[in-house]
C-alpha cells in the first residue's frame, strides 16, 4: 500500500552506501522513520535539512515496520530560511528539540500543523526574529499538553519570571520585540527546556543550542 504525506525533517541517519533513515513529524503517522534509497548526490541531501517540509510516497509492506519513502520533493521552498544563517541555526535548534522531545511512534493530534505553521512564520519574518526560538519552546510546551500558565514556569526560569511573563502575555508580534541580550535569551532557552525536561521525565541534551549561543551573542 503507498500512501502520500506530507513530513516534517526532524534527523537523518545514515544507512548504508547511499541510503538514509529520515526521522520525522506527519500528521497521517506522527513522529516516525522511514528509510530513503539511493540518496548519493549532493543536490537530493539538500532535501533532509532541518525542518524541510517534504511530500513522500510511503510505501508500507507486512514485511518491516521501517516503511519506505519515495518520490520526495520539497513542499516549500523556504529560501528565507535557508539564505540567512540565523534561521538556519534556529532550524537546527527546533528540529533538535522536537526530535529528542516527541518519542518515536507517538501521535499528538495537531502538532505536525502547528510545525508547520512556524516553519513557514520563521521563513516570512524579515527582521526582529531573534526571540523566535523562546517563543516557540514556550508554544511547544502548550503543543504537548501541558499549557503553562506563568506561574508554572516561576521554579524553572527564577529571575527571569517577568520577561517569560511577558512572552506568554503579549502577542507574538510584540514577543518578538522584548529587548534581551544574548546571554539572557540562551538562559532563558535553557530553563524552559529544563521545564520541558520536567514534564516529559527526560534528559533533553540539545546540542545546537551552543550555536544559537555563539550567533546570537
Amino acid at each position: 500500500m503507498t500512501n502520500n504525506t506530507g513530513l516534517i525533517v526532524l534527523h537523518t541517519t545514515k544507512f548504508g552506501e547511499n541510503s538514509l533513515v529520515v526521522h520525522t513529524l506527519s500528521r497521517e503517522y506522527g513522529r516516525r522513520s522511514f528509510l530513503v534509497k539511493g540518496v548519493g548526490k549532493k543536490a537530493m541531501m539538500s532535501l533532509f535539512l532541518p525542518l524541510n517540509v517534504l511530500e513522500a510516497d510511503i510505501v508500507e509492506t507486512g514485511k518491516s515496520t521501517l516503511f519506505t519513502a519515495r518520490n520526495l520533493v520539497a513542499r516549500y521552498p523556504l529560501l528565507g530560511i535557508r539564505n540567512n544563517m540565523f534561521k538556519n541555526s534556529m532550524t537546527m535548534f527546533m528540529s533538535e528539540v522536537l526530535y529528542r522531545v516527541i518519542k518515536d511512534g507517538s501521535m499528538e493530534e495537531g502538532l505536525y500543523e502547528w510545525c508547520e505553521k512556524n516553519i513557514l512564520l520563521l521563513d516570512a519574518i524579515d527582521s526582529d526574529f531573534s526571540n523566535f526560538h523562546i517563543r516557540f519552546l514556550l508554544e511547544f510546551a502548550v503543543a504537548l499538553g501541558f499549557s503553562p500558565e506563568a506561574n508554572d514556569l516561576m521554579p524553572f526560569v527564577g529571575d527571569h519570571y517577568p520577561v517569560v511573563e511577558k512572552f506568554m502575555t503579549l502577542s507574538f508580534a510584540d514577543s518578538m520585540l522584548i529587548p534581551l541580550n544574548g546571554a539572557a535569551r540562551n538562559e532563558i532557552a535553557e530553563e524552559i527546556l529544563r521545564y520541558i525536561e520536567f514534564h516529559t521525565e527526560s534528559a533533553v541534551n540539545i546540542n545546537s543550542l551552543k550555536v544559537l549561543r555563539e550567533l546570537f551573542a
